[in-house]
């Protein structure tokens, strides 16, 4: 917010009446625009202690969060008590401008006073500032050029005169600076590449491996086929019978084997054995493949629908109403006002609570004492149906205005007839030495327990 600027007033002050009041308002306004500044402000502060503005890195805690309120409602009250002030200034200033009548006509001019004698003189101001050079006029035309004279006669060529004596040795000059480094010379060429190192000694074996598994073993290949069996050989002739039996002439070779006979019929089967001991389980085999799903069977007909249950008893109507604000409503002395309403229906077996609150700000004038009580009554239908009240008084510096708060709240049980009602909240303030009243804040809930 920029400063007001206050016009530049010289010793002679030819300011009009109109003039005059248009400054007071214009004051009156400025200070209206730093309260709201002053009051912004200390919204933000309170809203950066509870953490809605960024920039807090740890949570306020609770007494440095109520002294932050404390410190806001301080401020209030101050704002409150300059609002006074400016509200009575306007009114005064508005006074003056109501009360201006009409311009009276212009008097006669009065006589010519003496003339005074001649003041002292003045000393002499300081001399002026050189001004500035004025711009070049324009260059004027060039002349004509005059006649070329006739050339003179040449003079004669003067005698060489005689060589001067060679002059002494001067004194040898004293040292010149030193010269500026000259500038660093290119880099040379890289050197060819030296001879390889021998080569180092070969590093001892690793360790060897553990073992790999075992393959598995190769199938077992095929039993070759039989080879055919040779032809017999032909059976010797039998010798006459009552010789003696000559000996035994040694064996012949053995014939190769014939082929082999038919295959004798199969005999009768034998008597079965006894069971063997039963073999070791095999393993599991493989999971074989899901089979399709079969189709859907046919849909059974509905059923005879059940009978009706008996209806259970009603259940609670929950939060019937409610009626919450922060808008404030003035409460004028010592008349009843009603701040709060809610309407409801009920069934006359439902028990209601009823929950309220009101924030009360009531402002104490300049005099030094003040006294006043609020009564705080709970209506339903018009008639009031319960009542408290709170008071307060005592002293306070003389021309100063006062902020009270006071938050007047009630709980109640009713039962009401079946059917729909009206609950009030109705505030009535009495007293001394106060200003203005205000409810702010406030609230009225109506649940049904049952």
């Amino acid at each position: 917010m920029s400063q007001p600027n206050i016009p530049n007033i010289s010793p002679n002050i030819s300011l009009t009446r109109e003039e005059v009041i248009n400054l007071l308002l214009a004051s009156i306004a400025m200070e209206e625009i730093s309260l709201a500044h002053i009051l912004n402000a200390e919204g933000e502060k309170l809203q950066y202690a509870l953490g809605t503005l960024p920039g807090l890195t740890s949570a306020a805690t609770l007494p440095e969060i109520l002294q932050v309120n404390e410190s806001v409602q301080e401020m209030l009250e101050l704002a409150m008590k300059k609002e006074l002030l400016l509200d009575n200034k306007l009114k005064k200033v508005t006074d003056i401008s109501g009360n201006a009548g009409p311009t009276g006509p212009t008097g006669p001019t009065g006589a010519t006073g003496a003339t005074g004698a001649t003041g002292a003189t003045g000393a002499t101001g300081a001399a002026g500032a050189t001004g500035a050079t004025g711009a070049a006029g324009p260059t004027g035309a060039t002349g004509a050029t005059g006649a070329t004279g006739a050339t003179g006669a040449a003079g004669a060529t003067g005698a060489t005169g005689a060589a001067g004596p060679t002059g002494a040795a001067g004194a040898t000059g004293a040292a010149g600076p030193t010269g500026a480094t000259g500038a660093t010379g290119a880099a040379g060429a890289t050197g060819a590449t030296g001879a390889a190192g021998p080569t180092g000694a070969t590093g001892a074996d690793g360790a060897t491996g553990a073992a790999g598994p075992t393959g598995a073993t190769g199938a077992a290949g095929a039993t070759g086929a039989t080879g055919a069996a040779g032809p017999t050989g032909a059976t010797g002739a039998t010798g006459p019978a009552g010789g003696a039996t000559g000996a035994t002439g040694p064996a012949g070779a053995t014939g190769a084997t014939g082929p082999a006979g038919a295959t004798g019929a199969t005999g009768a089967a034998g008597a079965t054995g006894a069971t063997g001991p039963a073999g070791a389980t095999g393993a599991t085999g493989p999971a074989g493949a899901t089979g399709a799903t079969g189709p859907a069977g046919v849909t059974g007909a509905t059923g005879p629908a059940g009978a009706t249950g008996a209806t259970g008893p009603a259940g609670g109507i929950g939060l019937s109403a409610f009626d919450q604000t922060q808008d404030g409503v003035l409460v004028d002395l010592d008349t009843e006002t009603s701040v709060l309403e809610v309407n409801v229906n009920t069934d006359g077996t439902q028990t209601l609570k009823i929950d309220s609150m009101v924030e009360v700000d009531i402002v104490a004038g300049l005099s030094t004492t003040f006294q006043y009580t609020i009564d705080y009554s709970l209506f339903r239908d018009g008639a009031v149906i319960a009542t408290i009240s709170e008071s307060n008084e005592g002293e306070k510096p003389a021309a100063v205005v006062r902020l009270f708060s006071d938050i007047p709240n009630l709980t109640w049980f009713d039962t009401p007839d079946a059917g729909a009602h009206t609950y009030e909240i109705r505030l009535t303030v009495t007293g001394t030495n106060i200003l203005t009243v205000t409810a702010s804040t406030r609230a009225l809930n109506v649940i049904a327990l049952s």
